[in-house]
């Protein structure tokens, strides 16, 4: 490998620092054990909008609003308005760098007369900042600047009184340095998301609350290559499962307590285990059959292929708990918390926000605060604005 590409690749791994499990210095044991699932293009993981960042991001079951393209896209045939957009702005890794962001445009449209579908659509597009390119002795000859985007278009459907479901299409493209070296080239995918979501009225003791159910498989889709397709990486496959009930206090105040569920549907690198010839070589055999499964494949292997057996297949889904308070759905706020085993990436979090609607806009804000130390994602803070396009109707009318 020459010293041009080595310089590219450590100046990008340095600034992705932030796709990265958090090891959080763990005790020795620990570290023997440390086996995360590792993914291209992580930040279509990213929570987008403050109102599920303000509840531990969470966002599979909670009430339908306009960011449902991202968490289930299935509760848009069940929002209460005809139209949506908004916008989300979220400043990333403040602690070490000052130039990375995610931007996130989404809205929706309801079809018809009746509302019983509607298509909704999405742009998201994370900036890694300016990146300056050294040579030995640390002179710059380039300057480049990695993103991860991501485009898609959904359309959701009532197929009762009670459930949705709905699908969405997704175009991507990473592009971590592409043009400074010859090795390294900008990566395209596409992918699909299967969604749905039930909710019912139920009755506990004297009031009529509300509970949901649903359910998100996204990016399943084709794999990524930064080198021409020499190599393939699997794109974040998930399998989100959440449940919410809304609980009205009277008739002015509600109070909504929600749970999701996350895995990802992609195998574990093979771990070197032995230290002959044979096992090396048995090693490479199995990194060599890990390369070659189809995205298909991998989500089946996915759920039986973690080296300590089901104890760690278990330790592979992150837990979210989440609640929300409501005023005249005028005021809300929120809290929730975040949990990932310290063996399989170990972020965990606490996370506050806060909201204020009108009959036009809507603004949340929402902020992490992390449970372990040297972790990045500490303080980092979210920004939310949508507009109900009713609400607008309503203004000049």
């Amino acid at each position: 490998m020459t010293h041009l590409r080595k310089s590219v690749l450590a100046t990008l791994a340095a600034a992705c620092l932030w796709t990265l499990p958090v090891n959080g210095n763990p005790p020795g044991d620990i570290k023997n054990t440390f086996n995360p699932i590792y993914t291209a293009v992580p930040a279509l993981s990213i929570a987008p909008d403050a109102r599920g960042g303000g509840m531990g991001d969470i966002g599979a079951a909670t009430t339908p609003d306009v960011h449902s393209q991202y968490w289930n896209p299935a509760k848009y045939a069940f929002h209460y308005s005809k139209a949506g957009v908004s916008l989300s702005y979220t400043p990333w890794l403040r602690k070490i760098v000052n130039d990375v962001a995610m931007a996130y445009v989404s809205g929706f449209y309801k079809l018809g007369d009746n509302d019983q579908q509607a298509i909704g659509t999405s742009l998201r597009y994370f900036s890694l900042g300016e990146i300056a390119m050294t040579e030995y002795g640390g002179a710059v000859y380039n300057q480049v600047s990695p993103y991860e985007m991501a485009f898609d278009v959904s359309y959701s459907r009532k197929l009762s009184e009670s459930y949705s479901m709905a699908v969405a299409l997704r175009y991507i493209r990473s592009d971590m340095g592409a043009g400074v070296d010859d090795d390294i080239q900008a990566g395209n995918a596409f992918s699909a998301d299967v969604a749905g979501y039930l909710n019912k009225y139920v009755v506990l003791g004297s009031s009529e609350c509300l509970w949901a159910l649903g359910f998100n498989i996204s990016n399943i889709g084709t794999k990524i290559s930064y080198d021409g397709g020499t190599t393939n990486q699997f794109l974040p496959t998930n399998l989100k499962i959440g449940t919410s009930l809304l609980y009205p206090l009277d008739d002015y105040n509600t109070i909504s307590f929600n749970l999701d569920l996350n895995k990802y549907l992609v195998p574990t690198v093979p771990v070197y285990t032995g230290s002959t010839p044979e096992d090396q070589a048995a090693h490479q055999k199995k990194l060599d059959d890990f390369n070659s499964l189809s995205p298909i494949s991998g989500i089946f292997k996915s759920f039986g292929d973690a080296p300590g057996g089901l104890s760690e297949e278990l330790k592979e889904v992150m837990v979210s708990v989440g609640t929300e308070y409501s005023y005249n759905e005028q005021f809300f706020v929120r809290g929730g918390y975040y949990y990932e085993n310290v063996n399989k990436g170990n972020r965990q979090y606490f996370s506050l926000g806060a909201g204020f609607r009108m009959s036009v806009f809507q603004l949340d804000a929402a902020y992490l605060i992390s449970t372990i130390q040297s972790n990045p994602l500490d303080q980092t803070l979210r920004f939310s604005l949508s507009f109900d396009m009713d609400g607008l109707r309503s203004l000049v009318q």
